[in-house]
């Protein structure tokens, strides 16, 4: 009779601190497994506490409480397949990200992490303790088990080690987030760990949003030779149900769904989207509000907001001066009419009226100047936050990664606000994706198909409507420009003197040079948002607030 393995994989989307809701969700997913026959139910790395944790999970009680519903997890999940799940250990006062086996209502199999990440958005050095690199355990039905963490699974030496000490299956539990282009980079490694060690895998990676990190999920089976026998999609929570049969060559996974990956566009679009949608849920929030100033940032990110949370839980708000034009009033209303959501006018001319008396005996003799111009943000910014206060809706900020990149947003004005779903989206890209989604709509978007963001946005030149006939081209480079400029200082740490090898002019690199690194107490203040590439602000990119050095290249 041939010899078979089910193994249920559980590509889910835990919250961070919910220990008990995310307990509850692997009881599920077990109850899923067993009800198919699997003889394993597998889940993602720390998914009991979620992931990151940060220094939460440095809390003795926290682990204590980890512990304390693992065990009940035990106990809930003795009658059927086992469990794996990944969660904090402590040992010997030492802290361990740690995965865990559990059959017959006790924990029958530990794993430790040996390889920390400390890179990037990780700093596991930081709070846990690296292992020694471990052996299989045996399933009860005789298939050896390697489980690497994560990170043990980017390097040869963990999955060498276990196969090499039995093990006839790796399964790789994850937590993996996105970044544009992420997806193949992984797969072509763990394609390379196959075909070293000639044993199949099983990748399971979490899926959801945690602060600024997407987990994009992805999860996939390979064979002897990196062949694809399973592909789950991306970021949506999924069940797949994967039989292995031991044959002359050891076991074989048999071929079961492929997902097909959309492009690059897409899930980038579908991360903000997404990332947005888990934010509001996971902090208790329902509704969005905004400043919808005919622009194209505000009205990309009215769209976003709209397909993860439905028109009727966006509220749109303009708020014109005498610098605002009629194509702009025209312009937010229609983007608002387009998308379906409410869309209220509050003029900023008696705050700022009141606002000009009151400093006037202090002004007296000054002109005009940037002054005037940040506190008409900084009242809409005002207004903005009051109407977030009384209707309990979070209120969304709309600056692109070009704006904070150079600072071209007012501190307390523009980018107040809660959460930010276009902050690591440079302005060129910005105008991609309206194309993109003026052309395109998925069943997961809750907002309506068709043009969401009027062409006239699209089309007309970017300006911050603060003073008469401004144009951030005022102020700025041309966009195609400084993001040119910008994506080699931020995400490729070019020198000035590569920049301007690239064709680039000196005395442009060096503008924009200074104004990055004068902007970092903006960025250091401002509200978060989902990351898409491998250099977004916060934690890929961590610059003191307090520097004098200058490229002089």
């Amino acid at each position: 009779m041939t010899k078979q393995f089910r193994l249920t994989m559980a590509q889910l989307n835990p919250t961070v601190g919910d220990i008990a809701g995310n307990a509850e969700l692997a009881r599920n997913a077990w109850l899923e497994g067993k009800a198919a026959g699997a003889d394993l139910v597998a889940l993602p790395e720390m998914f009991l506490v979620g992931y990151q944790t940060q220094d939460l999970v440095a809390k003795p009680a926290f682990v204590a409480d980890a512990q304390a519903q693992l065990m009940q997890l035990a106990q809930d999940c003795a009658d059927g397949p086992a469990l794996s799940i990944g969660g904090p250990l402590v040992e010997e006062e030492r802290l361990y990200n740690a995965y865990f086996t559990l059959r017959g209502g006790e924990i029958v199999a530990r794993s430790r992490k040996h390889f920390l990440p400390n890179f990037n958005v990780f700093d596991e050095v930081r709070l846990f303790k690296s292992a020694d690199i471990e052996g299989p355990y045996a399933h009860n039905n005789g298939a050896r088990i390697g489980n690497p963490i994560c990170e043990d699974a980017w390097y040869p030496d963990v999955c060498e080690a276990m196969v090499e000490s039995g093990a006839e299956i790796l399964v790789v539990p994850n937590g993996s987030p996105y970044f544009r282009g992420k997806f193949p980079i992984r797969m072509n490694t763990m394609v390379s760990r196959v075909i070293e060690n000639e044993v199949p895998m099983v990748y399971i990676n979490m899926v959801g949003a945690q602060d600024d990190q997407m987990f994009d999920g992805g999860s996939f089976v390979l064979n002897r030779g990196g062949k694809l026998a399973v592909q789950m999609p991306i970021m949506e929570s999924a069940i797949a149900h994967v039989d292995f049969v031991l044959t002359d060559e050891g076991w074989v996974a048999q071929d079961g769904d492929k997902a097909l990956l959309p492009d690059m566009m897409e899930q980038d679009y579908r991360v903000m989207v997404e990332a947005l949608r888990d934010y509001m849920r996971k902090t208790g929030f329902q509704k969005v509000l905004l400043g919808l100033s005919g622009g194209i940032d505000s009205a990309i990110v009215a769209a976003i907001a709209t397909d993860a949370l439905g028109a009727e839980n966006v509220r749109c708000v303009m708020l014109p001066s005498e610098y605002t034009s009629q194509a702009s009033l025209d312009d937010a209303a229609a983007a608002a009419d387009a998308l379906g959501c409410k869309y209220d006018t509050v003029s900023i001319a008696g705050p700022r009226a009141a606002v000009t008396d009151a400093l006037a005996p202090l002004f007296a003799g000054f002109d005009a100047d940037l002054t005037e111009e940040n506190i008409q943000s900084r009242i809409r910014g005002l207004l903005l936050m009051a109407q977030s206060n009384k209707f309990g809706e979070m209120l969304l900020t709309t600056g692109n990664k070009s704006e904070v990149a150079v600072g071209y947003a007012t501190i307390y004005g523009d980018m107040a606000g809660g959460y930010n779903p276009i902050k690591d989206m440079y302005k060129t890209r910005v105008f991609d994706v309206c194309r993109w989604r003026n052309a395109n709509h998925r069943d997961w978007m809750k907002g309506p198909a068709g043009e969401v963001i009027p062409v006239a946005i699209i089309d007309k030149p970017p300006s911050a409507e603060l003073r008469p006939d401004q144009k951030d081209e005022d102020s700025l480079p041309p966009y195609d420009v400084l993001d040119g400029i910008l994506i080699m200082l931020v995400d490729g740490e070019a020198s000035v003197a590569d920049c301007v090898a690239a064709g680039y002019d000196r005395d442009t690199v060096k503008r924009v040079e200074h104004l990055i690194y004068i902007s970092e107490y903006k960025r250091f203040q401002s509200a978060p948002g989902p990351r898409l590439s491998d250099r977004a602000f916060w934690l890929d990119r961590r610059y003191p607030i307090v520097n004098r050095w200058r490229d002089s290249s």
